[in-house]
């Protein structure tokens, strides 16, 4: 199984202040990690969008998606390059992993531009309006993404006290569908301002949920249904 990982923060894995260093990009170490203990012959990919950012898309980028491919002119191929390698990357990729925090209650900028650079007309997906209301339709499939989030606040889930200021799980899991993903799990730390027992224990959890996660999928069982309600339990 080929793996894509992303890590989007901001911040390093390891920073001279323990306080500012990285628990999404930690939590994200630890899960491909435990895959490659479980299942040595597993290939990671790795993106690094909160080190390196992909750059924003532009007027002349846009331009250069809706020339026809032997129209295009050499100024538009270099403008285009970055997002045909980003695009290579998830096309091999059977399980793509995204490690990121919760910037002011949604995704960072850097992750948002990879988003851009990756969910494209005529690549990764099609638009005919003689589908109707729903013209757009993803040309990958069977793709499976784990997302991993960190929060400095908490209620962020479905039923929780702040699920209607989560913008981050919810946009990504939308996008997802135009990256072929057709089995969604999402991990998340909370409580990370807090710094508190609730903050230890949310993080454990993590990692606990995680661990059973990748145990399943380096087995190869992807029932997401089973799985989304033992991840419950944990």
């Amino acid at each position: 199984m080929t793996v894509l990982l992303i890590e989007a923060s901001a911040r390093p894995l390891n920073s001279e202040r323990a306080s500012h260093s990285s628990l999404s990009r930690s939590l994200g170490r630890v899960f491909t990690q435990k895959l490659l203990e479980y299942s040595p012959e597993e290939e990671i990919i790795y993106r690094d969008v909160g080190e390196s950012p992909p750059a924003f898309i532009s007027h002349e980028w846009i331009g250069a998606v809706f020339t026809p491919d032997n129209k295009r002119t050499e100024q538009q191929k270099q403008l285009l390059s970055q997002s045909d390698a980003l695009i290579d990357e998830l096309v091999r990729a059977e399980l793509i992993v995204i490690s990121t925090p919760m910037y002011n209650y949604g995704m960072p900028a850097a992750l948002k531009a990879w988003f851009d650079q990756v969910v494209r007309v005529n690549k990764t997906f099609t638009f005919d309006l003689s589908r109707g209301d729903f013209p757009l339709e993803p040309t990958l499939s069977e793709k499976t993404m784990v997302l991993i989030t960190s929060a400095g606040e908490f209620g962020f889930a479905q039923g929780g006290i702040r699920q209607e200021m989560n913008h981050l799980g919810p946009h990504i899991k939308v996008l997802s569908k135009y990256l072929g993903v057709e089995t969604f799990y999402e991990i998340s730390s909370e409580y990370q301002e807090f710094n508190d027992m609730r903050h230890q224990n949310s993080y454990s959890n993590a990692l606990r949920k995680l661990h059973f996660l990748a145990k399943e999928l380096a087995d190869g069982n992807n029932h997401n249904i089973f799985i989304d309600k033992r991840l419950k339990t944990i």
